[in-house]
């Protein structure tokens, strides 16, 4: 019948920026992990186990390091259900930086590609915008609608002045970014016109906005440099919120994902709507199977980290 929904499909979906832990290192203690690990190590010219173990040198929250560091365990944790025999997805999705790790998982990159490629665009955010510049804020208990008609009235912004949505992850629950004096009006304006909650983020960088754009410039080269390859399955890219399989597509939405908003909550009904009934998130923390909770109770929620900090020594 056209148009039938296929019943019973399966996604891996893939944790971004938030979700690493000093101790993370758990995850990833099986001998055949090893290999990676070096491999990891020689790109980064550190060591990655001491990255996302003790992390004795406090690099962990540094955008640049945070990127490798949760790309590292989100794959390898994805490579050990592999060879435990875990089913292989219909699908693959990831959060912002964890579009790179499902990436990854579904052939199109290949692991060393990836940890090169995000120690990179961690470098690049950061330099984008001044330290101190940017700000983001997660809005509660308000609507896409309701909330970008109060960013509207704002009225026209100045040079290198922005606010707008930046993570679409959950019903009632948005993140925004900007440049800092803007951020502020903007704050102010969504808790008079009624948001449950404005909480300012500890993230000085303005992911997925305009204010971007100096490190999408540089990240065109590096992804061109890439040899990209058809995936084994398709993978929905934050951007449009839609599967692809085609490598250069593939490529020119994570360049676009740079500068513009995480569709997640589309992204996520957008597979249950091609047939997904069961979620698996690959790496650390919980994050994405809380998110997906709110977005769909009809369908499986699964988190590999089911231990979380709990597990960390």
């Amino acid at each position: 019948m056209a148009g039938e929904r296929t019943m019973g499909k399966r996604a891996w979906i893939f944790p971004g920026q938030g979700s690493q832990y000093r101790g993370m290192s758990h995850l990833v203690n099986h001998p055949e992990d090893q290999v990676w690990l070096d491999e990891a190590s020689e790109i980064l010219g550190y060591p990655i186990r001491k990255l996302i173990g003790e992390d004795p040198d406090h690099l962990l929250d540094q955008t640049e390091w945070t990127q490798p560091a949760l790309l590292v365990v989100s794959v390898l944790v994805a490579e050990r259900k592999i060879r435990e025999g875990f089913p292989r997805p219909d699908f693959f999705l990831g959060h912002s930086l964890g579009e790179y790790s499902a990436l990854v998982m579904a052939g199109s990159l290949t692991f060393g590609e990836a940890i090169h490629a995000v120690h990179l665009r961690g470098k690049a955010m950061q330099g984008a915008v001044p330290e101190g510049a940017g700000q983001m804020a997660a809005v509660l208990g308000m609507e896409r609608d309701a909330l970008q008609s109060v960013l509207e009235g704002l009225g026209p912004s100045g040079e290198g002045e922005f606010a707008g949505m930046a993570n679409l992850n959950s019903p009632g629950q948005i993140v925004i970014a900007g440049s800092r004096e803007k951020m502020r009006q903007a704050m102010d304006a969504l808790r008079a016109k009624g948001a449950r909650k404005v909480v300012p983020l500890a993230v000085s960088v303005p992911s997925h906005t305009p204010l971007m754009e100096p490190a999408a410039r540089k990240m065109r080269d590096v992804l061109d440099g890439i040899g990209w390859k058809r995936p084994h399955a398709p993978v929905v890219s934050n951007v449009t919120a839609s599967s692809s399989s085609d490598p250069a597509e593939l490529k020119d939405r994570l360049l676009r994902q740079i500068t513009s908003p995480v569709l997640w909550e589309d992204s996520i009904r957008e597979v249950i709507r091609l047939g997904v009934e069961e979620f698996v998130e690959m790496g650390p923390g919980t994050v994405l199977t809380g998110l997906g909770k709110r977005i769909s109770d009809a369908c499986r929620w699964e988190a590999t980290d089911t231990a979380g900090k709990a597990g960390a020594k």
